[in-house]
This record gives C-alpha cells, structure tokens and sequence, in this order.
C-alpha cells in the first residue's frame, strides 16, 4: 500500500519562539517515511509512515529571525504557498502585529475545506486570534502570555481561551499551551492521525513520553485571572 502524501506548512512569524516551531516540526516529521527510511525498517513499516512535504510561509522570501538559533529561510509566501493538509503556527511576541497579508492568508487557508487542521503553538494562539478564525473555539495558549494579556485588556474576549490543559481539540484547530505543549499535542496528533506501530517507534526513537492535555501543573498561573 503506498504512503500518505501530507502537506504541512510551517508559518513564519517574525520572531516567534524557535523550540515552538522546532520541537512540534521535528517530533511530526519523526514520523514521516524519510526518517523512518533512515532507521532501516522493513518495507511492510515504511509503508504505514506518511511522505511528508513541508512548506515553510512568509510574507516574502528574507530570512525570518527567530527568538535563537539561525535564521529561518522561507520557501513560499503567502501569495505562492502550495494547498496544504495542515498548518503550523508557532508563537511570536503576542503585542505584535501580523505582518501584512497575513490574516488575509490565515483566513483564506483556514475556510478552505482541504485544510485539514490548524495547530497552534504557545502564543501563535493569540497573535492569529485578530483574525477571526478562533471566534467561539476553546484554544490553549501560553499561560504567561494569556495572563499579561489579560491584564493588559487586549484578549480577544471572542475566543474560548482553555487556562488549565496543555492541548485542546476544537473541530480543525489543534491548539497547544506553552513552548514545550506544542511537543505534546504534535504526540497526540500522531497518535490520531499516524499508525500506532510508526506512533511508538517514533516515541522510542525520540524518548518522549508526552503528556497528556491534563493535569497541567502550569494552570496555577492563571489562578485568579479571568480570561
């Protein structure tokens, strides 16, 4: 039986923290035919692992500063980008603006019926909820991040904002809590969406045991904050 062919995009916001991207892109792609084809498994097996093709958007092709690490070279834009299965949105600063054409982008992609799923990270949730397409889903979010937006009376009061769970599902939008979540909820969409045998190899090959949306040890940060 052939592999699933699967397009992930990757959106490149300025700025945006590097382990969000990093850790959710790479515990994903650890599940993908090329890099079970590294670890010369028997045919039977890479057959279950999806080809995976990923996208890297921005608004242009300059390369995107992250919080660390090397700068990120995008290889489509918003104008160019290819269909895409799914969609990845890492956090930036949650006070900045979406660079231009970008709510214009998230919009278009997300009411488009072959976008499977949107997955957030730390505060991807709240720099894309100007946008519109959260209204009225629960979505996680980094905790610190909700609460000195909270505070500072800019939480988008149309959104459902979850303050104790590491990960939440919401009909297409797969949403992860801080940094280190995003790790975890791309383990649950594994386990959802990949074989259960390429599922526990890529645990053992990663050794992570990912944890489970709840409990949170972290919703003590947002104990008496109302979002």
């Amino acid at each position: 039986m052939p592999s699933q062919i699967l397009n992930f995009g990757l959106l490149l916001l300025p700025e945006h923290q590097w382990l969000d991207a990093a850790g959710t892109v790479d515990y994903l792609n650890n599940h993908s035919h090329a890099m079970m084809k590294m670890m010369r498994l028997p045919q039977a097996l890479l057959d279950k692992a999806p080809i995976m093709n990923w996208h890297y958007i921005s608004f242009d092709l300059s390369p995107i500063q992250t919080t660390s690490g090397p700068k990120q070279l995008p290889s489509c834009t918003y104008a160019d980008c290819p269909p895409l299965d799914y969609l990845v949105v890492p956090g930036p600063d949650p006070f900045a603006p979406l660079p231009e054409g970008c709510s214009a982008f998230l919009q278009k992609r997300f009411a488009d019926p072959n976008l499977k799923g949107l997955l957030t990270v730390c505060s991807g949730s709240i720099a894309i909820a100007s946008t519109g397409i959260l209204d009225g889903l629960n979505v996680c979010s980094n905790k610190v991040a909700l609460k000195t937006c909270a505070e500072a009376g800019v939480l988008s009061k149309k959104v459902k904002w979850v303050g104790d769970r590491r990960w939440i599902v919401d009909g297409k939008v797969w949403s992860a809590a801080g940094v280190t979540s995003g790790i975890d909820l791309a383990a649950e969409f594994a386990r959802v969406h990949f074989d259960s045998e390429i599922v526990e190899i890529t645990k053992d090959v990663s050794e992570c045991s990912p944890k489970p949306a709840q409990p949170d040890s972290f919703a003590k940060i947002l104990d008496g904050v109302e979002l």
